[in-house]
């Protein structure tokens, strides 16, 4: 994870004043993604939120509809950007990349990739389908929530099983960042409903409706066990890092987007299990969505008081801000779902007065991380404090 920055080496600050040739430019392209982690897919994740939660809002404002799928296709851009950009990492800077997998501050952020593909289909089916009709929107969310969800799946076992045989992780390392791969079957969940009224009626949509609930349940529970120990390290070993206070925004994204999946399995559920199972999806949005959001805002409340208190200590822009962004997120739209299925104008307003702090965090992180990728800043060595 980036922390903060260190000048370029003076191998590749040559290399990048050489732009006289296409060779050249090439080589400069190679050495600034040395240091190019995955936790960049955060800023594809958090751009995605932004469409998918703004989409889902109550009422009609004019132009809403129009400028989520203008950030839409920005998510798609930075993704394909992205893959590329780590694509040239892995192939020339395998050694840098094998040392992102044994280190456990940034292995769990593989999960990041998951989720940036996830996030991008979803997009797609709900806002993008405007620009490029359904049937092609539902194709590219296809490919994306599957590849996403192989990807997910494979996190959520690679990563703990490298923090268990070849991490070395001391009692007060502990961190919120370990719910990254954890999570991204969880939005695996929240997203594939999406797609289950485009596949052929009968037991083609129930597997796929029964697949999502099955990973709700394996990363619920894998988040019910990872929390208790990031509370832990918070009560007895004190505030994070300063710049790793962010990630304490990562706790909402469980919460939050488990209450959406819920939300989703209820919509979808009607004509696809059997009743009186798809009654049961519906009860289970309310009953588990209320008391979890719940929670999802005094956790949000106890972020904002640590934020605060690291940002008056000296707290600096990192990559981590974009944690501001898709966990609120998840928190918008499991509101809207909360909306949808109990009819009360409380969630609405509180689906809105979220995005409103979604969007002042995204417009923040997306600023801050456009000037860092300017200056060179953001693509330089990290150090860790």
């Amino acid at each position: 994870m980036v922390t903060a920055a260190q000048p370029f080496t003076a191998h590749e600050a040559g290399t990048l004043r050489d732009t006289k040739t296409p060779r050249a430019s090439r080589n400069r392209t190679i050495a600034a993604v040395r240091h190019l982690g995955p936790n960049w897919y955060a800023s594809v994740m958090g751009t995605a939120i932004v469409a998918t939660a703004g989409a889902g809002l109550p009422g009609h404002l004019p132009g809403l509809r129009t400028a989520c799928a203008v950030v839409w296709a920005l998510s798609l851009t930075l993704l394909v950007a992205l893959l590329a950009a780590r694509a040239l990492h892995w192939r020339h800077h395998s050694d840098q990349a094998r040392a992102h997998l044994l280190d456990p501050a940034v292995a769990p952020f593989y999960g990041c990739l998951s989720m940036a593909l996830l996030a991008v289909g979803g997009g797609t089916l709900l806002v993008g389908r405007d620009w490029i009709g359904t049937p092609a929107a539902v194709a590219v969310d296809a490919v994306l929530f599957t590849a996403g969800t192989v990807v997910g799946l494979a996190a959520a076992v690679t990563v703990p099983y490298l923090m268990v045989v070849r991490h070395r992780i001391e009692p007060g390392q502990a961190s919120p960042v370990w719910l990254l791969p954890i999570v991204a079957p969880m939005v695996s969940a929240a997203l594939g409903p999406l797609l289950v009224p485009h596949l052929p009626s009968g037991q083609p949509r129930e597997t796929l409706l029964l697949a999502c609930v099955a990973m709700f349940g394996l990363s619920l529970l894998g988040t019910f066990v990872m929390l208790p120990v990031i509370f832990a390290r918070l009560v007895t070993s004190g505030p994070l890092p300063l710049a790793l206070t962010p990630t304490l925004f990562l706790v909402l994204g469980p919460l939050g987007q488990s209450t959406t999946a819920v939300g989703k399995f209820a919509d979808a559920a009607p004509g696809v299990v059997p009743a009186p199972f798809d009654q049961g999806f519906a009860l289970l949005a309310v009953l588990y969505g209320v008391p979890v959001l719940g929670f999802a805002l005094l956790w949000l409340a106890l972020a904002v008081a640590m934020v605060v208190r690291a940002r008056r200590q000296g707290m600096g822009f990192a990559m981590t801000w974009w944690a501001f962004t898709f966990p609120v997120g998840t928190c918008v739209t499991g509101a809207e779902g909360l909306a949808r299925h109990t009819g009360l104008a409380a969630f609405d307003a509180l689906a809105v007065a979220l995005y409103v702090l979604l969007l002042a965090a995204w417009s923040v992180a997306a600023v801050r991380t456009a000037h860092g990728l300017v200056s060179g800043r953001l693509l330089a060595a990290p150090s860790r404090k």
